[in-house]
């Protein structure tokens, strides 16, 4: 889900200039490129299985961390040896441009075949994610370009030991924002503990959060229309978004260095149960098996701050795989994809790297707590799922402010002029 923001610019351009750079030969074994450093002994094992099913030897290839691997498939695409499987990191313009320039296969009619039976195997909120709808902004074809091969959502976690030792129902997550509020103050005035924690060092993980207030705040609906410039960011349910990001500071539940910590710190805090919440990914399955398996945890939906629209959650297709257009293992690259998203392959990832797969008819071989996020697969929101995307300056400055709203540098009433002053700069230009 995280932007390989840095390498976005140099790939535009680069692909601008290679479009027509020609194809070498990938032989006959179907080739690989990932950078999923935990999958890649579960890869080896399906691959190992592949092959002595129907001969064919599946290589795949590691390349970490994800931003050389950037640079790896650019690298392969000016060289025109980009392998038969790839994926694409960063945001859909990015993969808007492979597909421009010819480098990804649509999978549509292959998605298709036999009575959508490709297609419907899988969940609609993944594939959207590597789908373009027809007279998208990108001036992409219509069709659907990518394979997901697990789903990703964002909620928040609440430790339940913390929950049972400070008199708290450990089955009762809260339901909205004041629940939320009290229960991270009753655990830290009880034990000690921090109420909240979260890697607000990195942007991304406050932008999705003040989305999904936003959106259930003021709709979807509206919130699309700020992005298009017809809401300011001035309206008075974008400051009333901000100013929860100010009740939390003045709450006294959040972490004393919450505002430079990155991810990886607040995974690590929360594993330690010195904090009683925090707001992450369903990847963080994974990293919690590592650093705490004995760590009692759930996860629950966004704390609504209004009962006037849904919640929705960030998340949608974790991560995928694309298909060379111009590489001669194509079929075998398109059988070997069916194969890997299969109910049967897709069980097995799951048990193996605690992520949830996107294949259907998969729910009664999960184990917690992968099982309590399928309840929100319906409601899942993602900006490579939006009509249009809000400009990279934009998001910078609501990110900055944010930051500062919680440091309490700032009021949620400036920050929303700061980022309207922004907003109508680039509209004029």
């Amino acid at each position: 889900m995280r932007i390989i923001a840095k390498v976005v610019g140099i790939l535009l351009f680069t692909l601008t200039l290679i479009s027509c750079a020609p194809q070498k030969p990938q032989g006959d074994k179907v080739t690989i490129w990932h950078w999923m450093n935990d999958r890649d002994s579960a890869f080896n094992e399906l691959a190992e299985k592949y092959k002595n099913i129907t001969g064919v030897t599946i290589d795949f290839k590691l390349f970490s961390p994800p931003d050389i691997y950037s640079q790896k498939v650019i690298a392969a695409a000016r060289a025109g040896s980009l392998p038969d499987i790839f994926g694409i990191l960063g945001e859909k313009k990015t993969l808007a441009s492979f597909i421009k320039a010819g480098y990804i296969l649509d999978l549509t009619p292959y998605m298709k075949e036999n009575g959508n039976s490709w297609k419907n195997s899988l969940y609609s909120q993944a594939l959207d994610v590597n789908s373009f709808e027809k007279g998208n902004n990108y001036t992409v074809d219509e069709g659907i370009y990518g394979v997901p091969i697990d789903i990703t959502v964002m909620e928040f976690l609440y430790n339940k030991t913390l929950f049972e030792r400070a008199g708290l129902n450990p089955k009762n997550p809260p339901l909205d924002f004041n629940d939320f509020i009290a229960g991270a103050k009753k655990i830290k005035e009880t034990l000690g503990v921090d109420g909240f924690t979260c890697g607000w060092g990195e942007g991304w993980l406050l932008n999705a959060l003040a989305v999904e207030w936003a959106i259930n705040l003021m709709s979807e609906k509206k919130f699309i229309e700020t992005i298009e410039g017809k809401v300011p960011y001035t309206d008075q349910q974008w400051v009333e978004v901000f100013s929860y990001f100010a009740k939390m500071r003045e709450a006294d539940i959040l972490s004393a260095n919450i505002t430079t910590m990155i991810n990886k710190e607040s995974e690590d805090s929360f594993s330690k149960e010195e904090a009683a919440f925090s707001f992450n990914g369903s990847w963080s399955i994974n990293v919690y098996k590592q650093l705490g398996p004995n760590l009692q945890y759930g996860f629950f939906p966004l704390p609504k701050i209004s009962n006037a629209y849904p919640v929705k959650i960030w998340g949608g297709a974790g991560s995928s795989f694309m298909i060379n257009a111009r590489s001669k293992n194509k079929k075998k690259a398109l059988d070997f994809l069916k194969w890997l998203t299969d109910s049967e392959q897709q069980k097995f990832l799951a048990q193996e790297t605690n992520n949830l797969p996107s294949a259907k008819k998969c729910e009664s071989n999960l184990s917690e707590p992968l099982t309590s996020l399928t309840a929100d697969l319906e409601n899942l929101t993602h900006p490579n799922i939006w009509p249009c995307n809000e400009d990279s300056r934009v998001i910078e400055v609501m990110i900055k402010g944010l930051q500062q709203i919680v440091m309490g540098i700032k009021t949620p009433e400036k920050v929303a002029s700061e980022i309207q002053s922004v907003k109508e700069r680039i509209i004029r230009k």
